[in-house]
Formats: C-alpha cells, structure tokens, sequence
C-alpha cells in the first residue's frame, strides 16, 4: 500500500471554472458587467491569475444576490378578494391632500446666433 504524497491532485476532480462571457450568457448580461462587479467584489468570484473565473456556485450566488421579492403578498386567486377599505362616511372628516402647484411651461433660449451662416 502507497501513501500519498502530500503534492499528489486530490481525489475529487476539481470544480469547472467559466469565463466571464459564459457567465453574462447565463445571465442575460454582458461581460463587461460581471467583469465590473467582479472588480468591485459585488458578486463572488475566484481569480486566477489576473482572469476572472466562475464556479457554478458562485452564478448560483449570483442569481441569488439579485433576487427581487414582492414587496407584499399576492392577492387570493380564488375570487375571494379582500374587502377594500371602508368607505367614510358623510360626517366624517377626509384628510386633505396638499395643493398641487400649477405647473410652470418651459420657455426656450433664443439661438446663440442670428443666422446659422458663418459670422465675418
């Protein structure tokens, strides 16, 4: 029986490593993006070298980062929709609404020059 040596490869292979245009192609992105968030460590990343590289973790990581939830809960699709608010009364009292200011039109510069000819 052999022991290994402590600079032999491990025995798991190593993780595929993608390239930044790979991971924009995934993501719908450009490479430019992934490689500027790279840069400025917003996302994960592994460099190699001066190269940024990817594992499948890290565009998982990714995906995740920028996951956008609803602000709130979905409304009930069985018909059952919650009832609206109750509407006031005729001796209740409505908060105002501060008055809108009229809007103001814009006026346009008069041209800088007279005439678009050339100025002797």
């Amino acid at each position: 029986m052999t022991t290994p040596l402590p600079h032999d490869p491990p025995e798991t292979p190593l993780p595929r490593l993608y390239r930044p245009e790979e991971i924009a192609d995934a993501l719908g992105c450009s490479a430019w993006w992934v490689k500027d968030r790279a840069r400025r460590s917003l996302i994960p990343h592994t460099r190699v070298g001066r190269a940024y590289r990817f594992t499948a973790g890290h565009l998982a990581e990714i995906v995740h980062l920028y996951e956008e939830r609803p602000a709130r809960p979905a409304q009930p699709v069985d018909g059952a929709a919650t009832p609206p608010s109750v509407p006031a009364s005729h001796g209740s009292v409505q908060p105002r609404r501060p008055p809108v200011a009229p809007a103001t039109r814009l006026q346009a510069r008069p041209p800088r020059r007279k005439q678009y000819g050339a100025v002797a």
